[in-house]
């Protein structure tokens, strides 16, 4: 096989895992708009009767407030935590560094339902099940991880001396650590801000266990999937995936620019 052959090859069979992958979300949004109550082919006529009924139900707009305090607040918390901990990987060095880290990126590895029923599970044990913050708490802890990759990364494009260089000048560690530090990992904060709350506002397994009577937007879908078949459900699910697709491309460009991967 030619290099040429081997490079189209490659190339359709990535366009092939998109369609797999993004067919039936396109789908989705094509049906959304389908005054049909069923998804069946040929569609019916174009309407947004879907999109108003999801605008005015009052439990659609509790959700969607829930969805974004949580995605809101998990962000902060969640890259807070990325950053000290990827700041204590790159500055210092100690015994058992190596337990610490693996435990640190340990959440995302376990699967979702073992880490929704170990969350509940303590969160009952304490008396704090069913709470937004329970949500919160509970995202933080799957989000975290994902923060302290994509600073820890900004962080090792940086060099070393450019700190000591701030230390030997005057400055204090926090004086060092708000004047050099955080402005250099500001694109990889802000991309970490993004792609957090997008995995937050996602997120459904952890959030169906631990959320109580307080539904966020994924919650809500599986509720009315588990009724009937409503075509609301393409509606609220082209919301959902728009908004976390849009912040996942604004973590991406902001993290990809020219400020971003130079210093």
């Amino acid at each position: 096989m030619t290099p040429r052959a081997l490079d189209w090859g490659l190339r359709g069979y990535i366009a092939l895992v998109f369609v797999f992958i993004f067919a039936p979300i396109v789908f989705s949004m094509i049906f959304s708009f389908n005054s049909d109550r069923f998804p069946t082919i040929p569609l019916g006529s174009f309407t947004t009767k879907w999109y108003e009924a999801i605008w005015n139900d009052p439990d659609v707009w509790k959700a969607v407030r829930t969805s974004l305090i949580v995605s809101g607040c998990t962000a902060i918390l969640a890259t807070a935590l990325g950053f000290a901990t990827a700041y204590t990987d790159y500055r210092y060095n100690f015994r058992f560094k190596s337990a610490y880290l693996a435990l640190v990126l340990l959440p995302p590895t376990i699967p979702l339902i073992i880490m929704a029923l170990a969350m509940l599970a303590w969160l009952s044990k304490i008396g704090a099940s069913g709470q937004v913050w329970s949500i919160i708490l509970a995202h933080t802890v799957l989000t975290a991880p994902f923060a302290m990759a994509v600073i820890r990364l900004r962080l090792n494009q940086m060099d070393a001396s450019i700190e000591a260089a701030a230390w030997n000048l005057g400055a204090s560690e926090w004086g060092a650590m708000r004047n050099v530090i955080v402005p250099y990992c500001k694109p990889a904060i802000i991309s970490a801000l993004c792609l957090t709350a997008a995995v937050s506002f996602d997120e459904f397994a952890i959030a169906w266990f631990v959320s109580g009577l307080n539904k966020t937007v994924p919650v809500m879908i599986l509720e009315i999937v588990q009724g009937n078949i409503d075509p609301r459900v393409n509606a609220l699910g082209t919301f959902v995936f728009l908004t976390s697709m849009t912040l996942v491309i604004i973590a991406q460009v902001v993290l990809m620019t020219r400020k971003g991967v130079k210093a």
